[in-house]
Order: C-alpha cells, then sequence, then structure tokens
C-alpha cells in the first residue's frame, strides 16, 4: 500500500496542506482522521472547510456527533469517539454515499462501517511546533488524489 506523508511546522502550514487537499475532493469522498489530542485534527478540519468554500466556524463535534457544513461540497464532520454500539441508529452509510466529503474523526472505532474506498489521514505530534500528517489511501481514487497532492 502507498503512504504519503507530508510535514508542517505551524497551524497555517497544517491548513493550508488540508485546503489544498479539499480542492481536490469531490462528492462522496471519505477521510478517516485519526491523531492524538492536540495533534490538529481540528485545524486540518478548518483547512478542508476553507478549501470546500465553507465561511461559517468549524469545530470539534464531539458532543453532536455529526456536524454538517454548507460549501462547494457540504462537509459532514463527524467525531465517533462517543458513539458506542449506537452507530448504527446514525445512518452512516448516508453520508459516506451522499453528495458531500465526510470526514470521521476516530473511525477506527467504527471500522466495519467504513466504505471500502477512503483515504485514512494521521497526524502525529512531532514537538511543539511540527507535525507528520501521514496519507494512507484505500483504493485507486485516492491514490490518485494523493499522488495529485504531494507534486
Amino acid at each position: 500500500m502507498d503512504k504519503f506523508i507530508w510535514k508542517t511546522t505551524n497551524a497555517d502550514e497544517t491548513m493550508a496542506f488540508a485546503t489544498r487537499l479539499a480542492e481536490l475532493l469531490d462528492k462522496g469522498d471519505v477521510l478517516t482522521l485519526e491523531g492524538d489530542l492536540g495533534a490538529g485534527k481540528t485545524t486540518f478540519t478548518k483547512g478542508l472547510a476553507k478549501g470546500l468554500g465553507i465561511t461559517r466556524t468549524v469545530n470539534s463535534p464531539t458532543f453532536t456527533i455529526i456536524k454538517e457544513y454548507v460549501g462547494r461540497l457540504p462537509l459532514y464532520h463527524m467525531d465517533v469517539y462517543r458513539v458506542e454500539d449506537a452507530f448504527e441508529d446514525l445512518g452512516f452509510d448516508e453520508y459516506f454515499e451522499g453528495n458531500g466529503v465526510t470526514v470521521v474523526e476516530w473511525a477506527h472505532l467504527i471500522g466495519e462501517q467504513l466504505p471500502e474506498e477512503y483515504l485514512n489521514i494521521s497526524l502525529h505530534y512531532k514537538n511543539e511546533t511540527e507535525r507528520e500528517i501521514v496519507l494512507n489511501p484505500f483504493g485507486s481514487r485516492y491514490v490518485h488524489l494523493c499522488k495529485e497532492l504531494m507534486k
């Protein structure tokens, strides 16, 4: 499997990278987002939102599970950390197969519900400012997308 790595040294660079990625996204794209607390998941999602033309403030959906934003494409931002066994009632398939881009934080907790093809993004905290963004594409669409992004 291909793996793509990008390093950033501040929040602005993380947002800029995510903004560039968003410009390549299309309806039905699914991104899974993993990383420790403070690694930059929300910052990354804010960059995606910017790249999708979303002007509303983006924050973590920790207690609401799913937040929806309107832009060039809708952004469905999910935090499934507290979902436990109720995920079957949330209709994830409708989002994954919908007209927008879905970002799922803590996606490993609903692994069986994920589509076959998606882009896994892991943010690693290296030090106070440096982050490593690791992209693991699942499916040819996402391999192509990563290659385009890394040009």
